[in-house]
């Protein structure tokens, strides 16, 4: 058990309740034993049937005690382990956004994905599992192994010099599991990033003429897991089958040392089997420790790989001892970036360069500039995806270093180019964000985004299953869905990065009616290589190589013929 499973809430109470279960449970199976032993000595006295009754009836008792305590143990922990993955759940996705798209990036869409849903999933079983059978394991063979000692010291020798090597060998089998459990870890997160990415690169693969040659690549990933996965699987079947044959190997040595001695009269019947029967007992916790341990390793490897993303810094200690009221926004509220510069690598040209402008009340401001001119870096500084190298930030008056902050990010809805759709309805796709959120709200920001229409032609409604497995959605459609979430979450900061980039301009233009009524009395910041929005917009910043070469209004900067002016011409867009 690692000591990173002390730090979850709740755990202590837990692992009290299970420890005063297993002390219950541990003197139900002697006395299960005792009982049983002397019923069977009994009979084989040729004691008649009718007067082991009472015997029979208590070990009946002890029995039913017995698995009773099991199932309110596993019923606990069932308890934890459900609280615990929701809470992981929610606190891996917060901890994600604050962390923003361009980390989702380094790390692999598929890879935290998966992390998200069936990560979960494998962590809530290893917490279900690991903490009875830890708790069994540390308490009932030491009760079972005192209790034979009284019974027989010889019994008792051989019981516990077999325990440690048996143990001895399970943490050789372990380390070399978990070597394995590593590799098959490592190749499932590259099978699930290259999933992902092949799934929405599907549609242009096909158009290149390319998605048969990519076959051999699919394979190739895919081979690599499934291969990892029978290496681990080798080793789990050994270590069980190790496991067992050295209990048995130990409970066949107590069985011919109690037989020698029954034969020579210096034993009881009843003390030799309750002795036999206490013998399996004894090395059961250990054996069930062993088994779930490889059934459980992939749930611990998610939990760390989860606890890695939570625990991952996050730069926002510019933003201490201010309120976080005096940091919401509003139409007085300012914010005003100072010379910001952010460069990745020492060697490489800045994304943004000396990059000064003043952002103020609930206006739509557009960011426009050419493919790799900072647009993508320019947002992610506003969101608090990215630290500033250098330069200075003011919001509200105050002075911070950056804005990744809760207080910030809190007022703040992103919406990427390629909204994710998760395997789940169409209700629960839009509550995503705000779970708490009663379906009449739902409803209302559905019919906001026209996706009423949709819904209508759905045989099962808001409850359609949409994402993998599901319907599939148009591109319109899922950019409908994202702007129906941000819009159930009532922010008042609105980041969109080229949201309508990969739709046909049919739709794009269906999209925008929709969407700019949807803009009104908040800050909404609009990163596009598509002009035709740029009317519409109250402000407009003009990127070029880094820097931010024009600001001001649609008509000003038409007026100066700059920059914009020939992006405007260059797109054929025409002059208002």
């Amino acid at each position: 058990m690692g000591k990173d499973l002390l730090g979850y809430k709740g755990v202590k109470r837990v692992l009290l309740y299970v420890t005063i279960i297993t002390l219950v449970q541990s003197v139900t199976i002697l006395y299960q034993a005792k009982w049983l032993a002397e019923v069977i000595s009994a009979l084989f006295a040729r004691e008649p049937l009718q007067e082991q009754f009472g015997t029979t009836a208590l070990f009946l008792l002890a029995f039913m005690i017995r698995h009773l305590a099991n199932l309110i143990m596993t019923k606990l922990s069932y308890q934890f382990a459900e609280m615990t993955g929701t809470t992981i759940r929610k606190q891996l996705l917060d901890k994600l956004f604050q962390l923003g798209p361009r980390y989702a990036r380094t790390e692999g869409t598929g890879n935290l994905v998966t992390l998200a849903l069936e990560g979960v999933t494998y962590f809530r079983t290893y917490l279900e599992l690991i903490i009875p059978r830890m708790v069994g394991a540390s308490i009932i063979p030491i009760i079972v192994l005192a209790y034979i000692f009284l019974q027989d010291m010889t019994a008792g020798l051989i019981l516990a010099v077999t325990m440690p090597i048996l143990i001895v060998f399970m943490i050789l089998i372990g380390l070399a599991a978990r070597k394995q459990m590593d590799q098959q870890w490592k190749s499932y997160r590259i099978l699930s990033n290259h999933f992902v990415d092949s799934l929405r690169g599907l549609e242009t693969l096909k158009f290149l003429g390319l998605s048969r040659s990519h076959q051999s690549t699919i394979e190739g990933v895919s081979h690599a897991y499934r291969s990892a996965t029978m290496r681990t699987l080798r080793v789990a079947f050994l270590s069980s089958f190790a496991l067992d044959f050295f209990a048995m190997l130990s409970v066949a040595m107590v069985a011919v040392s109690l037989g020698l001695r029954l034969i020579n009269g210096e034993m009881t019947l009843v003390t030799g089997l309750t002795i036999l029967i206490l013998a399996p007992e004894y090395f059961l916790p250990v054996r069930l420790v062993g088994s779930d341990y490889h059934a459980t390793l992939n749930g611990k490897e998610a939990g760390a790989a989860m606890q890695s993303i939570i625990d991952h810094p996050v730069e926002d200690a510019s933003m201490q001892g201010i309120r976080p009221e005096e940091l919401n926004w509003t139409q007085d509220s300012s914010l005003v970036l100072h010379e910001i510069m952010v460069k990745h690598d020492q060697e490489e040209k800045s994304s943004l360069s000396q990059a000064s402008v003043a952002i103020k009340g609930l206006n739509k401001i557009g960011i426009v500039g050419e493919s790799g001119a900072g647009k993508s870096t320019f947002i992610d500084v506003l969101g608090g995806f990215l630290r500033p190298t250098s330069g200075r930030i003011e919001l509200n008056g105050y002075t911070v270093q950056s804005l990744s902050g809760e207080a910030w990010q809190q007022q703040t809805t992103y919406i990427p180019q390629s909204p994710y759709l998760y395997s789940a309805s169409l209700l629960e796709n839009i509550r995503f964000y705000t779970p708490e959120a009663s379906t009449q709200d739902v409803i209302e920001v559905i019919k906001a985004v026209g996706l009423d229409e949709l819904v209508a032609s759905l045989p099962n409604g808001y409850d359609e299953l949409i994402g993998n497995g599901g319907r599939t959605l148009s591109g319109g459609q899922e950019q409908r869905v994202a702007l129906a979430r941000a819009l159930l979450s009532k922010r008042s900061i609105i980041l969109l990065d080229e949201p309508t980039a990969h739709l046909d301009i049919e739709t794009e233009y269906e999209l925008k009616q929709t969407m700019l009524p949807l803009f009104d009395n908040k800050l909404v910041i609009l990163a596009t290589h598509r002009l035709h929005w740029m009317a519409d917009m109250d402000w407009i910043i003009v990127i070029d190589q880094g820097q931010i070469a024009e600001t001001g209004t649609h008509k000003e900067l038409v007026a100066k013929r700059g920059i914009y002016y020939n992006m405007m011409m260059s797109q054929m867009e025409g002059l208002q």
